[in-house]
Formats: structure tokens, sequence, C-alpha cells
């Protein structure tokens, strides 16, 4: 299969993959004949792009982060869990209080669970591979966000209690937006001056309510308070500099970043992950620690297959399979030749010696 953008997509392209809402129900499934009007409402949800099948693309898998099972289990969690430890804000009895120990717990083994599945495969993170529609979005980049930074601090090498905390931090890093109002957090335009400054609460608000947490470890508040803190010290809340942030919250801004501007919003389309790694690059050094823009590089599919891709020969192609490690050099299913003629599809191995001079220059779902 393939991505496509879903402008060049007419009446009987065949989806394929499932979209799914973020709570794990399916909403089209993969097989699905697209129709005017589910093109329209696909429209709707600022997605720009969905995987088809075709003959074209045939034998290129896709494969899930993590199993989907795990993704609905963990974004119910992260849902009911939220609402229940926000709640501890205005109420510190005996129940609440049993309440966010029993949450914690939760939270942490299904973390054990991602960190398991994640550390067992060797593969590259690959988040556009699940479409989805966003009613919530609050949830969905939580869970996201704890996978890149799962991933991150396992290329840092770091031992499975620290990954486990940062994790968890990762995965309440945006709990103070429950208290920003909705229309606020989805306005389809700019936000103002004294509305940004509304958004900005929600480091100190999450801070404020993690930090009471009987057995939660105070790193985890941290990471809430500091995911927007910059090296430069152009960040928020309080304009930290470099040895001034905490070393979680150092790795949680790139993951947090990257995640952001790869999803889909109400207020704007995704950006393709080269795109979100090129951002992460122009801030490295300056906003981010150029070691860990680095490391992230090598833990994301920077190219996913099914993606289609320009080489700087003129020929173009879809990546037909991502190497370990070798982010920037995928396998390439070639279709269209230099000069722009369509040609029997075949593959070339970016890795290999003979093709080394051989380079992705653009990526698009739009090059179809």
């Amino acid at each position: 299969m393939r991505l496509i953008a879903l402008e060049n997509c007419g009446p009987g392209t065949k989806l394929g993959k499932s979209i799914y809402n973020e709570k794990g129900k399916v909403l089209l499934t993969k097989g699905t004949e697209l129709t005017p009007p589910l093109i329209k409402r696909l429209r709707k949800y600022n997605i720009s792009a969905v995987y088809i099948e075709d003959e074209l693309s045939e034998g290129i898998e896709i494969v899930e982060a993590i199993p989907a099972e795990l993704r609905i289990e963990a974004i119910g969690l992260i849902t009911e869990g939220f609402h229940i430890i926000a709640d501890l804000r205005s109420s510190r009895h005996v129940q609440g209080m049993m309440k966010s120990d029993r949450v914690i717990r939760s939270f942490q083994k299904v973390f054990r669970d991602i960190h398991s599945y994640l550390s067992s495969n060797q593969q590259a993170l690959n988040l556009l591979a699940t479409t989805k529609i966003h009613e919530d979005y609050v949830y969905t980049h939580s869970l996201n966000t704890s996978m890149y930074t799962c991933q991150l601090a396992i290329e840092n090498g770091l031992p499975i209690k620290s990954i486990e905390e940062m994790g968890l931090g990762a995965m309440l890093h945006d709990l103070g937006k429950l208290y920003i109002p909705k229309e606020i957090l989805n306005k389809p335009g700019k936000l103002t001056g004294e509305e940004f400054d509304v958004v900005k609460k929600h480091c100190e608000l999450g801070f404020e309510i993690l930090r009471k947490i009987d057995g939660l470890p105070l790193s985890v508040a941290h990471c809430a308070f500091q995911h927007h803190e910059r090296m430069d010290g152009l960040g928020y809340p309080r304009g930290l500099t470099e040895n001034e942030i905490h070393r979680f919250a150092k790795l949680l801004s790139v993951a947090d970043v990257f995640e952001a501007v790869t999803s889909s919003r109400v207020y704007r389309t995704a950006m393709l992950p080269h795109k979100g790694l090129e951002l992460l690059y122009a801030g490295s050094g300056t906003q981010f620690e150029s070691r860990q823009v680095q490391l992230f590089k090598e833990c994301i599919a920077v190219y996913p297959p099914g993606l289609p891709v320009k080489l700087n020969d003129g020929r173009v192609g879809i990546v037909s399979k991502y190497h370990f490690r070798s982010a920037g050099r995928p396998e390439v299913r070639i279709f269209r030749d230099e000069e722009g003629r369509n040609v029997s599809p075949y593959e070339i191995d970016l890795t290999a010696s003979e093709h080394l001079a051989v380079d992705i220059v653009e990526a698009d779902a739009l090059l179809n």
C-alpha cells in the first residue's frame, strides 16, 4: 500500500488501512471505496493523506508502532486517568488519593508494556502508519509522545527506572491542558497574545497537581513543568537555560515537538516525518540538545514505507522498506523514470554501494 494525497483520491479508491478515532473505534475500514461524501468528511478532520491499496504498491507493508489492542488500552487509560488525577486539584480526600494511586499504577503497567514492545522490536517508530481522526488531541498526543520519548530514552542507554519515570512523565506532561478552555486549545486560527498566555499556564497547572501525588517521583512533575523550556532560554514558563532544565524534560521536548507537528490538528495539516525532523534540526544546539536530535533521527522512520519520494536523478518511487539506523537510506520501488515516464516497477536499495550517490530530494503524498 502507499500514501496518497486526499485530493488525488477519486471515487473507487480503496483504503489500504482502517481509519480510527482516538478511542480506537474504526470509522472507515480497510478496503472501503472512497466516495465524494467520505472524502469531504476526511477533509473536515484535516486529514490530508490516506493509505490506499493498489497493484503498484502491492506487497509494501505498513507496520503499526505498537499493537492496536495496546494502543486502545493505553488511550482509554490516559483518557480516564487524566480526569481522575485532575479532580485532585479540588479534592484531597482519602478516596481521591486511593484512586490516583490506582491510576498511577495502571499508567506504569501500560507504559511497561509499551517499553517491552519497543525494546524487543528493533524497528524505527512509524506513527504515520496509524491514520486517526482526533476528537480530543490531548490524549493521543500524550500516548504518542510517551512512545517517542521511550524510544529516545532507549537510544540514550538509560536504566529501566529512568525510562519508566520519563515515560510516565511523557504520558502526563499535558495534564494541565484539561484546565484550558477547549475553544482556545482547538481554535482554528492564530491565538491572540492573551489566549497564548492562557495556554502556557498548562505547564504549571500540571506540575502543581502531579507534585502533590504521594509516591510519584518529582521528575514526573518536572516533565509537565519544563517540557516547553528551551536551551536558549526562550521557552516557558520560567525561561530556563541549558543545565537548569531537567534532563528528562530535554528529551521530552524533542519528542513533544516532533509529535505535535506530525499530527493533524483542527488548525493545520500534519507535517511528514522528514519535515518534522528538519524543524528539530533548525533548533538543534539552540532550542534542543544536538545529541538528542541526532539520536531521535536514528529511532524514527524518517521516510516510512508507502511514502512517495523523488530522487536527485529525477526518478519517482515509493519507499518499500526502511533500514533501522539508516533512516535516510530506505529501499525504493521506482515507478517513474528520469524523464517522468511510467515504467515497470523495480526496487533499488539506497544503502547499496552502487546507489550511494542517489539521494531523496522530495517526499510528498502529492508525488503519486
